[in-house]
């Protein structure tokens, strides 16, 4: 059993001629790259591996994330509302869940994004409206009153 050496202990080792080597300072723990989201996505859709072995890498399992990304095919639309529907479950459970129930397969399967509407950020402008105002107005807003706004917003020029 070692002891540690106290500071008395040290100097008369060293009148003894005894080489006592200082404790090293312990070097802090390397962190972890994350693990991303794609990589779980890629994983269940086509590598089958769980990569899901211990709490940190349950940390970095995002289930609302991977079940979004899911739903966005016709062929595993389905999984992703079950595991919606069972959000009561572990990470791990999901994982497994998604990657024993979808057949391996290359999906390229590209985000749903928001439609840019020039009309839209044209009422924002103009009246200062928010997103979600700007869209109810562009429902009341005839096709005239949209082009007094343009040509009011119009500054010229190129």
């Amino acid at each position: 059993m070692q002891k540690t050496l106290s500071v008395d202990y040290m100097s008369f080792a060293k009148l003894l001629g005894i080489k006592v080597e200082p404790k090293k300072a312990e070097e802090p723990e390397a962190k972890l790259p994350k693990i991303d989201l794609f990589t779980f996505i890629k994983d269940i859709q086509h590598g089958h591996k769980n990569l899901i072995v211990d709490e940190w890498s349950e940390k970095q399992y995002n289930p609302h994330m991977v079940n979004l990304a899911l739903s966005f095919s016709p062929e595993t639309i389905i999984q992703a509302n079950e595991m919606n529907s069972r959000p009561f479950l572990s990470k791990k459970m999901q994982n497994l869940f998604l990657i024993n129930t979808i057949r391996p397969k290359k999906r390229f399967t590209p985000w749903v994004k928001a439609e840019k509407s020039e009309d839209l950020d044209m009422v924002k402008q103009y009246y200062g409206y928010n997103t979600e105002k700007a869209r109810s107005a562009l429902k009341v807003l005839t096709a005239q009153q949209l082009d007094y706004i343009r040509e009011r917003l119009n500054t010229g020029g190129t």
